[in-house]
């Protein structure tokens, strides 16, 4: 394709005219530029219907594309929101609870929607799972949670729920002591959706950790 030349003054309307006339292919070649030019008021023969056909859709296009953008938007937006609202209620459970490593496993996958959900330390704890040392580390590296579309080390992390981890999602637990995570499992990818975003999970480790006098 031929290239505009750079003249260091601004080209006149016969200049670009002449570019255009010596280059009929140049806008063909280039039709994310249709979106930006004023339309012909008619349509005067083939060639005209042809550029103002090329000019609509370029913008019905660029329509499609922002209203695709806005929806997944939307729905992130709704995901999140019922995440948060899920995690609200595990949030209250936790407070009522004798054992707050029993309500985990027991209460909170129901109220969260997943199927199973462990206490990890490296460390031993009645109700969690003893991970080895460094398994923390290794799985997470510096974030503070993650969701895995194809989880592995999965009965280290899930035990005899590793059937059900099709998704699952990792998150550190804050705090001093041994170093730890809550795993979530999920039949259903929607369950664990990463759109849903982290903030609700790393929330939910912060008020199990507080109950573990972490």
């Amino acid at each position: 394709m031929t290239a505009l030349p750079r003249p260091d003054s601004a080209l006149t309307a016969e200049e670009v005219e002449a570019f255009l006339r010596a280059h009929p292919h140049f806008l063909a070649e280039r039709p994310a530029l249709y979106r930006v030019l004023a339309p012909p008021l008619r349509v005067h023969g083939e060639k005209l219907a042809d550029h103002m056909a090329a000019m609509l859709r370029a913008e019905r296009t660029h329509a499609a594309a922002m209203a695709e953008r806005a929806d997944g938007v939307l729905a992130a937006g709704r995901a999140a929101a019922g995440l948060a609202a899920r995690v609200q209620d595990a949030v209250l459970a936790l407070l009522h609870a004798e054992d707050a490593a029993e309500c985990v496993t027991a209460e909170l996958p129901a109220l969260l929607r997943v199927d199973a959900m462990s206490l990890c330390l490296e460390a031993f704890l009645p109700g969690a799972r003893i991970l080895p040392s460094g398994t923390v580390a290794r799985v997470l590296g510096s974030r503070g949670a993650v969701f895995r579309e194809a989880p592995d080390e999965l009965p280290l992390l899930h035990g005899e729920a590793a059937a059900l981890a099709h998704r699952d999602a990792l998150v550190r637990l804050p705090g001093d002591g041994p170093p730890g995570l809550l795993a979530l499992a999920a039949r259903d990818a929607a369950a664990l959706d990463p759109a849903q975003g982290t903030g609700a999970l790393n929330f939910l480790a912060r008020a199990v950790a507080a109950r573990l006098g972490r």
